[in-house]
This record gives structure tokens, C-alpha cells and sequence, in this order.
């Protein structure tokens, strides 16, 4: 992205899209386990198709988290999102359970013993990434797809539009500038709708949540504004298109804007460098570019599976940067430890937070009192002045 004027297009799914609702009941798990024993280790994967959830993976954690218990989760996942269609339905879903035991073999190459510090879950690369295009320090189309999405979720939720149903998609194409966005040319909103409503109809309840959202005079021309482009979307969710978790690591993570490790985040515990490392690296990048020291930063980690300190941190400033990105990556690796157990002590990652993180994306969230999304944080600032 080094031209002048160019385009640039993000996508979002809402809650009630397939694959997130896979996310959303991995992720509920995961709080499950987490609740009943800060220490559980999960992989937790979920398909989903019409009347049909089908959960599978590995744990170790304690038997209060029964069977049973994992279908009432599961259940109340679908109905939180809003299903309860002919063709999937929280109540009337057969739900299949295939979760066993963690694996011996990787449980002893995480595991702390002795003098050996806890390991990575696995090998890998992880990418953080932060820039000025947004209050949040996130890439504009993104945020802005999401945000689009929230909206209407919000309205359905609260029986403000009661013609919408829970699936959704959305896409914005900004024209940047100098190498910043200054309007869109082009939105993109597919949302399920009750059978009675026109495309016109629909049309016309999804353009306020478009503009309402959008900065001032950022609204695309009206011949650029797709909604239901095919015309009808009645049948949608699981019903219309089979779900799995971890399908949409772009929509979790940056829209595109920044490269990403391909590890999927929902249905893995803190211990999973997939999930927390790149909980890190956002943090790491989103100080960095909060503190001015750069107003792009690209950070990536790597690491062995069960060793505990990271093979490399690299970072990135493409050019913005006010300090050597070797001085910020040494400074980095001073000011928070990056093994396994150093970012989930960090970060207060071994809490049930994580199913709110299934929707809508996973970084530029605000910071709850419980801890969640703490990796949005700002706390690093000031250590970071002082230290470079």
C-alpha cells in the first residue's frame, strides 16, 4: 500500500453468521472450563448445520463441565444470538458431543516441571497490529464493517427492527488519500430478513445504521450501496450454510490490513499461543502507536511448541516509526515477559472472557471491569516513554 490514492476493502459477519456462532459456542465452553478451574486446557471445535451442532476437541479440567452441562452451553449460545427458525433452533438442535482427554504427549511439552517453565502449545507465528486511521487504533474498513453490523444486531435485539434476522455480512471499501481514509465508495450489507419484506424494504432499515455509523459525508454513492444484492435472504444462519470455528480469522483480526498467523482463536484456552500471543501483540502494538512512537506498528512473535521464551519478536513501524525498531523491540521484551505464562499473568488471561470476543472482532474493544479484552489496555504507555 505505498500509492497515494487507492482502495481498500474490509469485510464482517455478525454474530448469527455460521462460523461465528461456532466461535461463540467454542468460546462459551472455554468460559466453562475456566470458571470451574482457572487452569483448564481446551481445544474446543464446533460445527454447526441446520438442526445440527456437533462439538469436538480435547480438555483437561475438572467433571463438574459434564456433558451435559456442555449441551445446556450450547444451547443457550443459540438462543442468546437470537435462532429459533425452522431450520435451527436452539431448543429442537440435536447437539453431538466427541471431546476427550487432552493428549498426554502435549500436555507434557506445556506443562511447567521441575525447573522447566510452561511451553507453548504449539509452534507458530503471531501478528499485533495498531495505526491512527481510528480512535481505537484500528484500520478503518474493519472498524467500520463491524460497527455496521453491531447496529443492526442491536436494533434486532431489542425489537426496534424485528424483520431482521441474525445473519449477516458486511463489507466497506474506503479511498484512502496519502495513506489515509477519507470516505467510502462502496458498502456491501447481506442480513436475513423476515419473508414479508421487499429488498426495498430492507433497503431502507439497514441505510440509517450505514450512515449513522459512517464520519459525516462518508456515505458512498447510492448506485455503490449493495443490500441483499441477490435479492432475497430468508433463509440463513446454519440452516443456509454449514459453520465451523476459526473460518473467519480475517474478520477476528485486521480486515486484511496486517498480515496474521492463521491460527484461529475461539475454543482455545490462555495457554494456546495462537489465542494469547496475539492477544500480546496487539497490546504491544496498540502502546506503541498510543505512546507516538509510531503511527503504524506491525509486531509478530514465533514460537517452539513447548518451549517457553519466544524465538523471535520483530517489529515493524513501516516507516512511522520515531525510535530504531530494534530499540522498540528490545524495550518491548524488557517491559513485558512473552513466554506463555508470562503473557497470561500479564494480560489476566486464565478468566471466563472469552465469548464476547466471538463477535464483532477481537481487538478495538474497550476494556472491561472483569478483565476482558484487556489486551486493549493503554497501560504500557507511560513505561514505554520512559524506558525509550
Amino acid at each position: 500500500m505505498t500509492s497515494r490514492r487507492y482502495l481498500f476493502t474490509s469485510e464482517s459477519v455478525a454474530e448469527g453468521h455460521p462460523d461465528k456462532i461456532c466461535d461463540r459456542i467454542s468460546d462459551a465452553i472455554v468460559d466453562a472450563y475456566l470458571t470451574a478451574d482457572p487452569h483448564s486446557r481446551v481445544a474446543c471445535e464446533t460445527l454447526c448445520t441446520t438442526n445440527l451442532v456437533v462439538l469436538a476437541g480435547e480438555v483437561r479440567g475438572p467433571a463438574s463441565v459434564t456433558r451435559e452441562l456442555i449441551e445446556d452451553i450450547a444451547r443457550a449460545a443459540i438462543k442468546d444470538v437470537g435462532y429459533e427458525q425452522e431450520g435451527f433452533h436452539w431448543k429442537k438442535a440435536k447437539v453431538d458431543i466427541h471431546i476427550h482427554a487432552q493428549s498426554a504427549d502435549i500436555a507434557r511439552g506445556v506443562d511447567a516441571v521441575g525447573n522447566k517453565d510452561e511451553g507453548a502449545g504449539d509452534q507458530g507465528i503471531m501478528f499485533g497490529y495498531a495505526c491512527r486511521e481510528t480512535e481505537v487504533l484500528m484500520p478503518a474498513p474493519l472498524h467500520y464493517a463491524h460497527a455496521i453490523l453491531k447496529s443492526l444486531a442491536e436494533a434486532r435485539h431489542s425489537g426496534a427492527e424485528p424483520g431482521l434476522g441474525p445473519d449477516a455480512k458486511s463489507q466497506v471499501t474506503l479511498l484512502y488519500e496519502d495513506g489515509r481514509p477519507v470516505k467510502a465508495t462502496s458498502i456491501v450489507v447481506s442480513t436475513q430478513h423476515a419473508e414479508k419484506l421487499s429488498q426495498d424494504e430492507v433497503r431502507e432499515i439497514v441505510r440509517p445504521h450505514v450512515v449513522n455509523t459512517l464520519p459525516e459525508g462518508w456515505m458512498c454513492p447510492e448506485d455503490e450501496f449493495y443490500v441483499n444484492p441477490t435479492g432475497r435472504f430468508v433463509i440463513g444462519g446454519p440452516d443456509g450454510d454449514t459453520g465451523l470455528t476459526g473460518r473467519k480469522i480475517i474478520v477476528d483480526t485486521y480486515g486484511g490490513a496486517s498480515p496474521h498467523g492463521g491460527g484461529a482463536f475461539s475454543g482455545k484456552d490462555p495457554t494456546k499461543v495462537d489465542r494469547s500471543a496475539a492477544y500480546a501483540c496487539r497490546y504491544l502494538a496498540k502502546n506503541v502507536v498510543a505512546a507516538g512512537l509510531a503511527d503504524r506498528c506491525t509486531i509478530q512473535v514465533s514460537y517452539a511448541i513447548g518451549v517457553s521464551k519466544p524465538l523471535s519478536v520483530y517489529v515493524e513501524t513501516h516507516g512511522t516509526g520515531r525510535v530504531p525498531e530494534e530499540k522498540l523491540s528490545a524495550t518491548l521484551q524488557k517491559l513485558v515477559d512473552l513466554s506463555p505464562r508470562g503473557i497470561r499473568e500479564h494480560l489476566q488471561l486464565n478468566r471466563p472472557i472469552y465469548a464476547r470476543t466471538a463477535a464483532y472482532g477481537h481487538f478495538g474493544r474497550a476494556p472491561e471491569p472483569d478483565g476482558g479484552f484487556s489486551w486493549e489496555k493503554l497501560d504500557l504507555v507511560e513505561p514505554l516513554l520512559r524506558a525509550v
